[in-house]
């Protein structure tokens, strides 16, 4: 016979169902190892069923050393938003930010292998495992990286984890660390400056701005000067030096890096589920399915 107090504790130990503690512990024969083997291979079934299904929602988040000199920057993501604001989630993604700069693992896959800072006694992909189970969604740990510098490592995290920045700067503060993450986050520059932007980049951008000079009816030769006049504004537009400073559009980045002779070295931008293909789903109709 199982027990109220059976299993109370089974659901306190593995977040579990009541009904599902229940059933566990009756094919257990009341025995509390054996029901939470019996859950965590249910749990995992389940997982397996969920991981094929869209995660586009989620959470960027950073972890910054004490010391400013390693950072973190990771997108985990998650089916819907409202899982996302989950305190339990949020955690899990702290703690997976604070592990990617704490270990430095090569790639997703080797953070997955990896012992949890969390919980000693499983891997990262065990953690992972039994969050999908427990939060009942999807949830896959999508990328991240990490700056290890002699200078310091600045973030900012806006919109709640919707956009995350991190870069390594050379004789800044965090102030002036943090104004140039906002300037990341808000104007999304592609590079740090026009030495960074690719051969061919440039190259199909001048071959397009020629043949939008030469449409406006201008000779070849003048054409080719007025490309150079216009390549300032699409290097004001993908290169962070270039761009104006969004807290005084009268200055340029570049121009406020030189007032406190700092230099940016490299930068992270991530926005929540950029990229991901999302799937439209009429919210009534789920409900419905649901109901049914």
């Amino acid at each position: 016979m199982v027990t109220a107090s059976q299993v109370m504790e089974l659901r306190k130990k593995t977040g579990a169902g009541m009904m599902e503690c229940k059933k566990a512990l009756t094919e257990a024969d009341g025995n509390e190892e054996k029901a939470i083997e019996i859950l965590q291979k249910r749990g995992i079934m389940k997982a397996e069923k969920k991981a094929g299904r869209v995660a586009a929602e989620g959470l960027v988040a950073s972890y910054i050393s004490d010391d400013k000199k390693v950072g973190a920057l990771v997108e985990v993501n998650s089916e819907t938003d409202f899982v996302a604001q989950n305190a339990e989630f949020k955690d899990f993604v702290n703690d997976i930010a604070k592990q990617v700069a704490l270990n430095n693992p090569s790639d997703v896959d080797a953070l997955l292998a990896e012992t949890s800072i969390s919980d000693s006694t499983k891997t990262v992909k065990d953690v992972l495992t039994n969050k999908i189970s427990k939060i009942g969604e999807n949830l896959t740990i999508r990328r991240f990286v990490r700056y290890e510098t002699d200078g310091i490592v600045g973030t900012y995290i806006h919109g709640e984890g919707k956009i995350g920045v991190l870069v390594d700067m050379t004789n800044s503060d965090e102030t002036l660390a943090k104004d140039i993450c906002m300037q990341i986050a808000a104007a999304s520059p592609e590079f740090v400056n026009e030495a960074d932007v690719p051969a061919d980049r440039l190259d199909k951008e001048k071959e397009i701005l020629k043949a939008q000079a030469m449409n406006e009816g201008k000779p070849e030769a003048i054409a080719e000067k007025i490309v150079m006049g216009r390549l300032g504004k699409f290097y004001g537009e993908i290169c962070l030096v270039d761009q104006a400073f969004v807290k005084n559009p009268d200055q340029k980045v570049k121009d406020l890096l030189k007032e406190h002779n700092a230099t940016v070295n490299k930068f992270a931008r991530f926005e929540k589920g950029e990229g991901i293909e999302k799937k439209e789903e009429n919210f009534a109709e789920e409900v419905a399915k649901q109901l049914k």
